[in-house]
């Protein structure tokens, strides 16, 4: 690969990187050629782009973001790395990982992530990923907690005003009987 290939290629990863807020950098290092099309065609069918990359490359094309990513330098660009990219949703690509390791052991590792713009090293971190929860489900949450008292409140009156309006009914009736 000439130095022009190789400029190309860091210029095409830093445009990827600035505009995927989720991607995956994963050590699949252990798999035969029909386990890795296995997850190649996984990783089509949800969406996912998985691209294997030089990690001098994904380094220097990093380096080209806002966000520090320099804790990825010593622990995650090592080794084999194969690079998982989604726009959408940050959890897919771990229920992937995780998936693929119920029915192939040690078959991929997670060697780092980064989720809106967060970064999370190693393999013991895919529960946490999972576990995150999207942006529109928080904001779904927080406008959920903050119509809750006013629901409440508004529900209290209804509630109060029928039986207002059953205790006048049942007065009017003692006082014409």
């Amino acid at each position: 690969m000439t130095k022009e290939d190789k400029g190309v290629i860091i210029e095409e990863l830093a445009a990827k990187f600035a505009v995927t807020p989720y991607f995956y950098i994963t050590d699949a290092s252990g798999l035969n050629v029909a386990k890795t099309n296995e997850l190649r065609r996984l990783c089509f069918e949800r969406g996912i782009e998985y691209r294997v990359i030089k990690n001098t490359l994904i380094q220097k094309a990093l380096e080209k973001q806002e966000t520090d990513y320099s804790s990825f330098d010593d622990t995650v660009l090592r080794g084999f790395s194969g690079v998982m990219f989604h726009k959408e949703d940050g959890k897919v690509a771990a229920k992937l990982i995780k998936e693929f390791l119920k029915a192939n052991k040690n078959s991929i590792k997670l060697k780092g992530a980064s989720i809106d713009l967060s970064t999370f090293i190693g393999h013991d971190q895919l529960d946490t990923l999972l576990t995150l929860k999207s942006k529109q489900e928080l904001v779904g949450e927080i406008i959920g907690l903050l119509q809750s008292p006013a629901k409440n409140v508004i529900s209290g009156l209804q509630s109060g005003g029928n039986k207002l309006a059953g205790i006048l009914k049942t007065l009017s009736e003692k006082e014409a009987a």
